[in-house]
């Protein structure tokens, strides 16, 4: 069994794969994208899950010193149970983080590299290559999920907020006083 595998179709939140981005001041600008797995792709979660269990014993040996930590934390999540009440686009998902220090390599469906930040957004589907590592930092132990590289699939509705088009929110009835100074 091994600790990277590919996932099933996933869906994209939270994407951070062209720019670098740290989410607390001091903390390392990391490539993040959030998966959101349908619980209903039982073979894609099994895997998953195996690959998790593989950090976990890999973990025991080399980085926990025999010992696997009483409170470990695993990056598969619930979204029923953490977010569905807020983001009803959670229901029925399983939820990781997933990061990297190295920019993410990037393709569509055609495995043709995807170059526009645009093209792939919070709510399209797709898959991604993922591996999975123990760690044990500051008291904190566990398993992550780092980032290898995006297949962008299919779109999906936008996720955070109705993003418009620049051209759809200014129409031509605007007149400009040639005069004005300011």
């Amino acid at each position: 069994m091994a600790t990277r595998i590919v996932t099933g179709l996933v869906r994209f939140s939270y994407v951070n794969i062209f720019n670098a981005r740290s989410f607390q001041d001091g903390q390392e600008a990391k490539y993040s994208v959030q998966l959101l797995i349908p619980k209903k792709d039982k073979e894609g979660v099994a895997k998953i899950r195996a690959a998790i269990d593989e950090a976990v014993e890999e973990g025991i040996s080399s980085v926990w010193k025999g010992k696997k930590p009483k409170n470990i934390r695993l990056p598969l999540r619930d979204g029923d149970e953490e977010r569905a009440d807020e983001n009803p686009e959670y229901e029925g998902m399983l939820f990781m983080n997933t990061t990297s220090k190295l920019q993410p390599g990037v393709v569509d469906k055609d495995r043709i590299e995807i170059l526009d930040a645009d093209e792939v957004y919070s709510g399209c589907w797709g898959r991604a290559s993922i591996s999975f590592f123990a760690y044990d930092q500051n008291g904190n132990r566990g398993i992550s999920a780092g980032l290898n590289n995006i297949q962008k699939l299919k779109e999906g509705k936008r996720l955070g907020g109705s993003r418009t088009k620049a051209e759809d929110d200014f129409d031509d009835d605007f007149e400009l006083d040639e005069e004005d100074d300011f």
